[in-house]
């Protein structure tokens, strides 16, 4: 199975070139900006025909959840358009694409976890970018997985795990928002799952059905008790440590506003993949671990 990752920089991506020289059918290649810019067809063309992949993997996003709230133009040409172009270019080609979402398409209003049949409604530009992205992979190819995710963290670039770990070098206390819930991500635990998938719409699973699946770590918790949990393992291996005190939304101001509850339900990707993400606790004693111990 050849795979095209799109996106070489990112945490997923980068998640995704460390686990698949683990598996002996899986030849990946990971490619980013300039080489492979989503935005731009002439490289897309090229990477597609030399690497002739039988699944792309759309890593590559505009992330920066507050500057998008003015910078809406550079969210939808990656998050949309380049998304698009590269579904279409992949659809040409005659491969399937997985392309990763978030749980920024909802508005966080839910009293219960998400369900890929609830209506989107994203609240900010992020969230309308990528629920844009949505719907153009969607229409451009009609062989397409798309993996709405949420808090993801990693060993890699810049998370919340890292930010906190940084932060206790320097504070005895820090403060953290304490109602806003969902499931940390770790994407090297995000990463297997998504290889696995590939290896099935390539395989034994090509009658699985396309379409939208949620997939995010297993568990609930706040971004306060996720930190709490981080300096745990943290002072277990003899790394910084704080007290984390809990604080509201409202005590944390930010451009865009963050969805209350990122709870997504992940039945469907069980069903249909026999995908279930490991307890979210068991990739912060991994990632702390990777980060701390030399």
């Amino acid at each position: 199975m050849r795979l095209l990752i799109a996106g070489w920089q990112g945490q997923v991506a980068r998640a995704l070139a460390e686990a698949a020289p683990g598996c002996a059918d899986v030849d990946a290649c990971a490619i980013g900006r300039p080489a492979l810019d989503i935005c731009e067809m002439k490289t897309i063309t090229r990477a597609l025909a030399e690497v002739r992949p039988d699944v792309v993997i759309n890593t590559a996003a505009y992330t920066a959840v507050d500057k998008a709230e003015s910078d809406a133009e550079a969210a939808f040409a990656l998050n949309r358009d380049g998304a698009q172009m590269l579904s279409q270019a992949a659809a040409e080609r005659g491969a399937a694409i997985i392309h990763l979402s978030t749980d920024y398409v909802f508005d966080g209003t839910k009293p219960e976890a998400y369900v890929e049949e609830d209506p989107p409604q994203p609240a900010t530009i992020y969230g309308r970018s990528k629920l844009a992205g949505e719907l153009a992979v969607q229409e451009a190819n009609p062989k397409h997985i798309i993996l709405r995710t949420a808090w993801v963290y990693s060993p890699f670039g810049q998370n919340f795990v890292k930010t906190m770990l940084r932060l206790a070098k320097t504070r005895h206390e820090i403060g953290v928002v304490g109602d806003q819930i969902g499931s940390p991500t770790y994407a090297p635990h995000l990463a297997q799952a998504i290889l696995d998938i590939a290896r099935q719409i390539c395989g034994e699973n090509q009658n699985a059905p396309w379409g939208v699946y949620h997939i995010a770590g297993g568990g609930t918790t706040s971004w306060c008790d996720f930190a709490r949990e981080i300096f745990n393992q943290s002072e277990a291996v003899g790394g910084p440590n704080a007290t984390v005190n809990q604080i509201s939304t409202s005590d944390y101001p930010t451009a865009a506003q963050r969805p209350m509850n990122s709870q997504l339900n992940c039945t469907k990707v069980l069903n249909c993949f026999g995908q279930a993400q490991p307890a979210w606790q068991n990739g912060v004693q991994d990632c702390v671990t990777r980060l701390l111990v030399h």
